[in-house]
């Protein structure tokens, strides 16, 4: 059953915020078994310690979503969901705990050391007797700093479908809700004073000066008995998978409710579970995704596939757009391009109502002469792709006062009702467009290709249960432009749910 409230529920909250929990749990049990004996290595052979040290800074100096970006492309390592934002979370809490371990046990007087050897201990029992417990104050120091530092880093796991708490976070960046933003933040923030409050008991309770030797081995013995069954238990969930057919979506509503749509058709028509991965990173995340398995299907535009993914030259004839990506796709990709849902969700130039009507503009050529006084923002896809701002400004000889400003779409229109931009590029279905009074400026150069939605779906899923791509071809044709926008405006201004919307949206299609 899918969860994905405009308002975020009790319920949800308590869901994300266990999966933050547990990604933050998963990492650190694994780092601190990496971590501790590496530090452990470095005190036995100091001429390790700079090189090893030198790495574990460098990968603290990546910025984390970069990190995420990188083993999406690496499936094996990473790809998408809980596991590559696990490895993400190891990489960035080993410094603290290598560095912290090997400080602890490296201040150790070696006359103690010496005294035990002269007692007979081993090597392994001067590790666990002596070492270990006098240096298990400032080891437990670096895991706790370590463990602070992965809740924070943890919000970003959302973006390429690990869950947690920021769902939330890109949900209300997304549609510019703090209700929504804060439902994220302020239980991460609780979660970090807590988590940061409970390791500075249990470094007290493990370090504080007690004369009886068992009781120190006892608590030695119960944390690393504890590190190992929890590790064992982790590993053994992260390699369940919560659906038989998973499916993912891009980063704003529409998406959002597509990929809903997608899900709900399935688990009416089969008997099939479906695992959503809803509200993605962009275009590119869920091509790797699909591509990879990672996800079994997720909605595009032929547009942006034609020219995004495909690195083909704009067109504007939509038939020939279609046969072109669902070829391609098919030769490169192994992916099977399904028939369109039946609405197009072309690029949008929009500029306010006012301005239009002030100036007298109507057509992308209109208003050409009025950009080099106008300040323009755009989406970071926008920005980048082939079909995007480089493309248009020549078409149309676009020129502003600065360089465009990037940012999130929601943001954009928030932006240019508020007097900060003057120009930006939307989307034809969105809902905001209507609200905020804005005005859609003609492309009369058709210099944006056809953008229908299409089911992406992975040929191996297919060829596994033959019944799906029936299933989805029942909603070809299904959704218009203007029945999109409505979805769009019932989540996005009246706060209903995604799930409800899409339900009653099936019923009324008699698709249920």
């Amino acid at each position: 059953m899918s969860i994905f409230l405009s308002i975020p529920s009790t319920s949800e909250i308590l869901l994300r915020t266990g999966e933050h929990i547990l990604l933050v749990l998963m990492a650190m049990l694994i780092a601190t078994t990496i971590g501790v004996p590496l530090g452990i290595l470095m005190s036995r052979y100091p001429k390790l310690a700079n090189p090893i040290l030198a790495i574990a800074n460098i990968i603290q100096t990546i910025p984390s979503l970069a990190i995420f970006g990188f083993l999406i492309t690496f499936p094996l390592l990473g790809g998408i969901g809980k596991k590559p934002a696990i490895i993400a979370l190891i990489l960035y809490a080993l410094l603290p705990i290598i560095k912290n371990t090997y400080i602890g046990i490296s201040q150790i007087d070696k006359g103690v050391k010496e005294a035990g050897k002269s007692l007979g201990l081993t090597a392994l029992q001067i590790l666990f007797l002596i070492e270990l417990p006098l240096g298990l104050k400032v080891i437990l120091a670096g895991v706790r700093v370590a463990t602070v530092i992965c809740v924070g880093i943890a919000t970003i796991a959302a973006a390429i479908g690990g869950g947690g708490l920021g769902v939330f976070i890109f949900r209300g960046i997304s549609t510019v809700d703090n209700t929504i933003i804060l439902a994220g933040a302020i239980p991460s923030a609780i979660i970090a004073l807590l988590v940061d409050w409970g390791l500075g008991w249990l470094e007290k309770r493990l370090t504080r000066t007690n004369n009886q030797q068992k009781r120190t081995k006892q608590n030695l013995f119960i944390f690393f008995f504890l590190l190992v069954s929890s590790l064992l238990i982790m590993f053994s969930f992260i390699s369940q998978s919560q659906g038989q057919i998973i499916i993912g979506s891009k980063n704003f509503t529409e998406q959002v409710i597509l990929g809903e749509i997608i899900a709900q058709q399935i688990e009416n028509n089969s008997s099939l579970t479906v695992e959503r991965r809803l509200n993605l990173g962009g275009t590119f995340i869920c091509h790797e995704a699909v591509k990879a398995q990672q996800i079994d299907g997720y909605v595009e535009y032929t547009g942006t596939a034609f020219t995004a993914i495909l690195k083909q030259k704009p067109m504007s004839n939509a038939s020939l757009v279609y046969q072109n990506v669902k070829k391609l796709y098919e030769e490169q990709f192994e992916l099977e391009v399904m028939p369109s849902l039946g609405f197009e969700n072309t690029y949008a130039i929009l500029i306010r109502e006012k301005d239009a009507q002030q100036y007298n503009i109507k057509t992308l050529s209109d208003v050409a002469k009025y950009t080099p006084q106008w300040k323009a923002g755009f989406g970071h896809e926008f920005l980048a792709r082939e079909d995007g701002f480089s493309g248009l400004s020549q078409t149309y000889n676009l020129q502003f006062i600065q360089q465009p400003q990037t940012m999130e779409l929601g943001l954009m229109y928030h932006a240019l009702a508020e007097k900060k931009v003057d120009l930006v590029a939307g989307n034809s279905t969105d809902s905001l467009i209507s609200v905020f009074n804005l005005y859609i400026l003609e492309d009369d150069k058709n210099y944006f290709p056809p953008y229908e939605a299409v089911p992406i779906f992975n040929q191996k899923t297919l060829k596994k249960h033959p019944k799906l791509r029936e299933i989805i071809e029942q909603l070809s044709g299904q959704i218009s432009s203007k029945e999109m926008q409505q979805l769009n405006y019932l989540v996005d201004h009246e706060k209903q749910s995604v799930t409800q919307v899409v339900q009653i949206f099936l019923s009324n299609k008699k698709l249920i």
